[in-house]
Order: C-alpha cells, then structure tokens, then sequence
C-alpha cells in the first residue's frame, strides 16, 4: 500500500514538483491567498507534469508495441471471430498513444489489409478514446485508480459493441476506394537501439502535436481551478442532473483536443463538483467524436457509415455517463 501511494503521489500526482513551483512562486512574491496564485501555480504543475508523464509513458508503450507488428497484430486479429475479433480490436486501440486523427491511417491499414470491418471499428472507436498513457495521467489528476480502470473498461465495451453492431449491419459497400492508400503491413526486426530511438522519436512528436492541446486544456483547467467557484458546477450538475450526460456529450462532440489535454479539463470539473460520469462523457466525446476527425474519416467511408458510427458511439458514451452515475457512490 505505501508503495502504491509513493508511485501514486510521487510519480504520477507529482507532489514535489507542486511544492517546488508554489515555493518558486511565493520567492516571487506572488500572494498565496489569492485566485492568481492557485491558478498559475496549478498551470506550470499541470503543463510541465503532464509532458513529461506524457514522455516516459508514451516511451514505454512505443517501446513494448514496437514487438507487436502490424502484421503480428492483423494475424492475431483474424485468429478470432465475432465479438472475440471486436475486443482484441479494442485492446489494440488501447496499446496505440494516438489522438483520433492520427490514428485514422492505422484504420485504413486494417481495413486496406482484409479485416473484417466491425474489427476496425472497434479499433478506430476505442484507439483515441482510452491509451493506457492516458488512462496513467487520468489516474493521476482525478486520485482514483478505480475511475481510471473504469474508464478504460467502457472505453473498451463502447468499442467492442459498437464495432460489433456495425460489422452486424453489412455495410462494406460504404467503404470507399483505398488503392491510392499505403499498405501498413511492411514490418522489420529492430535492434533494442531502434526500438528506444524510434519510442522516443514517437514521444517526442505526440508531444510536438499536442503541445497547443496540452496548454490549451491545463489553461482552461487553471481557470476553473482558480477562478470559477465550486457552487456554480455543482448547481449547473444538480439542475441538468437527468440530462447532463446527453449535454456534455452534445458539448464535447464539437470541440478537438487529444486526451491529454482534455484530462485537465475533466479533472477540475470533477474535483468542483459535477458528477463523475457527466464528466467522462464530455471527455470521450472529445476525444472519439471530434469535427476534425470525422472529416478526416469521412474521406474514407460513406456518409451512411459515418452517420450510423456517430450515432452508435454517441449512444454508447451517453450510456456509459449514465451507469458511472449510478456506480459512483460504490466507487468513490
């Protein structure tokens, strides 16, 4: 248990970089009493702790997924049928640190390779939803081991059924021409050098690409966190308390961040007051629904794909709000 929490507060919470930059602030005379103070305390801390758990941990991922092809993970796939398919589709969504954009080329590579098309939506639902980097970070800002794994659970369960549902339905025929797209499937053995070089040049460019993302969130964070009193989220959760869930969802779809720089985001509308689950149904919105990606997929599949995999992933965030609601008081 204390070993848990060291690696909990030391690690991931970070609590010595916040004593070190609430003590560099006081040496600058800035007033601890005040909004000011918590807000640009809380933006430094946030910003310089989530890039570089966003580093390491997308290193050590880079790392270990480098010994897992493209084409060991498509032959892994095609060994499993019907739901089994859908939750190694997700599984492999969880193992790649990619926002939704960027992972839309290894969507096509699945679908250009023959897999079955429900598979690569499993893939493409759960992928920029739930990284194992992000669900770290989640664990980190919120303080609950059990939300974060939930998170991922329900990540993944949106991403099996809906993926399932949708090979369920036949429609290959809204899959569009995708000769002019690179086959992704060329693989070579890489020493334990390579492996190292290419996990940090990977780190280096998510953070290179999420780096607006990143500030963007942990800003808008500071000032809730400094600035936007506790009483307000919490009337704003009680009266749309039926609702919030759709809204949030409704909220979220238009926006476009990655997950780490909506977790800052999240993290103080919770730790203010709303309601657990209306808070990750905002956070997955953004993350798998975004406008930007799904103009990006609209390049590839037909108008009445792409509505039919809005509406399911919707639904199934929706849901997912809902049921954290009811779970919340078992589990916090």
């Amino acid at each position: 248990m204390i070993v848990l929490e060291f690696i909990r507060d030391q690690l991931l919470v970070m609590d010595w970089l916040n004593v070190l930059i609430q003590k560099l602030l006081l040496a600058f005379g800035l007033d601890p009493t005040t909004h000011l103070f918590e807000s640009v305390n809380f933006f430094i801390y946030d910003a310089i702790k989530i890039a570089v758990l966003l580093f390491v941990l997308v290193f050590v991922i880079s790392f270990i997924q480098s010994f897992f092809s493209p084409e060991r993970s498509k032959n892994t796939i095609m060994k499993f049928s019907g739901l089994g398919g859908n939750f190694i589709g997700s599984i492999l969504g969880i193992l790649t640190p990619f926002c939704s954009c960027s992972s839309i080329p290894i969507f096509i590579g699945f679908m250009s390779a023959g897999l079955p098309l429900g598979v690569t939506f499993s893939f493409l639902i759960t992928s920029p939803m739930v990284d194992l980097a992000a669900v770290m970070l989640l664990m980190g800002e919120i303080g609950s081991v059990t939300v974060a794994i939930l998170y991922a659970v329900f990540g993944v369960l949106i991403g099996v059924f809906g993926g399932w549902l949708i090979g369920k339905m036949h429609m290959e025929d809204q899959v569009k021409s995708l000769d002019e797209h690179v086959n992704l499937w060329s693989a070579e053995e890489q020493t334990f050098g390579q492996r190292c070089k290419n996990a940090a040049i990977r780190s280096l460019a998510i953070l290179k690409s999420t780096w607006w993302a990143i500030l963007l969130g942990v800003g808008i964070g500071a000032a809730i966190h400094g600035f936007l009193p506790a009483e307000w989220i919490a009337n704003f959760a009680q009266k749309s308390k039926g609702f919030s869930p759709i809204i949030a969802t409704i909220l979220g779809i238009p926006m476009y961040s990655s997950t780490f720089g909506t977790i800052p985001i999240a993290a103080q509308l919770y730790l203010k007051g709303m309601d657990i689950g209306t808070v990750l149904s905002f956070m997955m919105a953004v993350t798998a629904l975004s406008v930007p990606s799904m103009i990006m997929i609209s390049r590839v599949i037909k108008k009445k794909l792409l509505i039919t995999f809005i509406a399911i992933v919707t639904v199934g965030i929706i849901l997912a709000g809902y049921v954290f609601n009811l779970l919340a008081p078992l589990i916090l």
